[in-house]
Parts: structure tokens; C-alpha cells; sequence
């Protein structure tokens, strides 16, 4: 039951940081059409609160699928595993870029944005897809590892009273 559970918990949160990722995606494609000044204050916009959502749904999705490799065996480990390393790549291309430039953004200026406001936007965006891909591919793992995936056996298991029933009879 408890597997099923954090099968269930690392799919659920993966998939929600998969999701937001590709919605921010689609918003900062959707602002290369704007000059500094709106990209600056969308951007600004996005950093109240968007680090926090991010935060509370990959450290989550992380910690399962760490616990989630730990029970699996076999192919189904092996699956887990790499999402287990795309979501660390995801994890570390934000701490090595996303999150200092989204602390420098933090200090821009709408009425007077940096004048190299465009070439920091296409870094962070080309991280930012980086990490969406692979949080896509991660999710997609897991996906995957629950469509094949075989319940660790319990010793300890109790049979069914039904099944059991049905066999003596």
C-alpha cells in the first residue's frame, strides 16, 4: 500500500513541476514578441511566487522518487533511476542559472531595464527549456515505470480471504 502511494505522491508532483514548467515555457516564448520593459515587469511578476510554487513541487517530486528507486527492483529501478537523474539535472540547471538570474532580475528596473536585458532573458530561457524537457522526460519515466512496474512482493502478507476461499473450494 505505502508504494503504491509514493508511486502515486512522485507522479503527482512530478507531473505538476513537468506542467508548470512547460506554462512558463509558453509565457516567456510568448514575451520574445515585447520589448525590456514589459519582459521586466512580467518577469518581476513571475519572481513572487513562482520560485515558491516551483520549490514546493520538485523537492517533493525528488524526495518520492528517491524513496521510489529505493523499493523498486530490476528494470523498474533502472526507470525510476533516470527520472531520478533528470530531475537532478532540472536541480541543478536551476541552481547554476535560473536562480541567479532570477535574483539579478529581481533588482531590474521596468522604467529602466539593463541594457543587456535581452541576452540574459535568451540565457535564462534556454536553461529554463533544458530543464523543461527534462522534467518532461522524468515525468514520462515515471509514467512509464508505473505502467510496467511490479509491486515489491511482502513476505508478510496476509492472503486473501477470497482467493483463499475460491482455492479450497
Amino acid at each position: 500500500m505505502m508504494y503504491r502511494v509514493v508511486r502515486g505522491v512522485s507522479l503527482l508532483f512530478s507531473g505538476l513541476f513537468a506542467g508548470f514548467l512547460v506554462c512558463v515555457l509558453v509565457l516567456e516564448n510568448s514575451l520574445r514578441g515585447f520589448d525590456a520593459s514589459v519582459y521586466t515587469q512580467v518577469r518581476l511578476v513571475e519572481l513572487d511566487s513562482l520560485d515558491t510554487l516551483a520549490s514546493v513541487t520538485l523537492i517533493p517530486a525528488i524526495v518520492t522518487t528517491v524513496v521510489l528507486a529505493i523499493r523498486s527492483r530490476g528494470t523498474d529501478r533502472r526507470v525510476v533511476l533516470v527520472a531520478f537523474a533528470l530531475l537532478l539535472i532540472v536541480f541543478a540547471t536551476t541552481l547554476a542559472i535560473n536562480l541567479p538570474i532570477n535574483s539579478d532580475q529581481a533588482s531590474w528596473s521596468v522604467q529602466n531595464p539593463p541594457a543587456d536585458w535581452s541576452g540574459v532573458r535568451d540565457h535564462w530561457q534556454v536553461a529554463h527549456l533544458i530543464r523543461t524537457v527534462a522534467a518532461l522526460l522524468a515525468f514520462g519515466s515515471l509514467i512509464a515505470s508505473a505502467l510496467t512496474h511490479r509491486a515489491p512482493a511482502h513476505h508478510d502478507a496476509r492472503p486473501d480471504p477470497v482467493v483463499s476461499a475460491r482455492i479450497r473450494s
